[in-house]
């Protein structure tokens, strides 16, 4: 019997249109053989229902308004499509906990992600570390450090304990997202991902650095 410390928890978000690249991410995963739940935030009905005729054994569906605030629903009004996926993007491992609070951690992991190698290795990295939430640093080659002006690290794979500690960074990036993610540079903020720039300085050891940042 397999236990649900067995299972590796990841949460990722896409509509419709992006249903192809969502099921190589889901693919992807059966093929490195460990135990895992993919949670799929269907951003729109034709996905949520494409989700549920095709029937995936390993994956649950969320569907967009049960995880939709009344702060949420206002942001929506003034953000881009994009926009308002990044805005959404720290909401997602707490729609999980909510749903699974005897899970210890989830893997946030953007939907065009695809693993050519098992996860649980960067997984193992983060745990031996015995910190509360995982950040991935992008490792700009020099010819392209010109693109850390829109932040350092890379929102595309991020683990989050379920510990008072990891909840805290998520509330503190879900504040700033809702007043602030747009597709632009200003007063060094650059969507949802520039406010991880901090983290290190803002939470202490409570966030450890992906070291193996070709595995990515």
């Amino acid at each position: 019997m397999i236990s649900s410390k067995d299972v590796e928890h990841f949460v990722t978000l896409f509509d419709s249109h992006y249903l192809p690249q969502g099921l190589s991410l889901y693919r992807s995963l059966e093929k490195q053989g460990q135990q895992f739940r993919l949670w799929i935030v269907a951003l729109d009905k034709d996905c949520a229902a494409a989700l549920e005729k095709i029937g995936l054994e390993f994956v649950s569906v969320i569907q967009l308004p049960e995880i939709e605030t009344v702060e949420l629903i206002r942001a929506k009004k003034d953000r881009s499509v994009a926009e308002y996926c990044w805005t959404l993007t720290p909401f997602l491992p707490s729609a999980v906990f909510e749903r699974r609070p005897d899970i210890e951690r989830v893997t946030y992991v953007d939907a065009d992600v695809y693993f050519f190698d098992r996860p649980s290795r960067l997984i193992d990295e983060f745990v031996a570390s015995g910190k509360q939430v995982m950040i991935t640093d992008h490792a700009f080659a020099p010819e392209h450090e010109a693109n850390l002006q829109y932040g350092r690290y890379c929102v595309q794979f991020m683990t989050f304990r379920n510990t008072d500690s990891g909840r805290k960074v998520l509330r503190w990036w879900q504040e700033r997202c809702v007043e602030w993610c747009y597709f632009r540079l200003e007063d060094g903020k650059f969507g949802d991902q520039k406010y991880l720039d901090n983290w290190p300085e803002l939470f202490g050891n409570e966030v450890h650095i992906l070291t193996q940042t070709d595995r990515t």
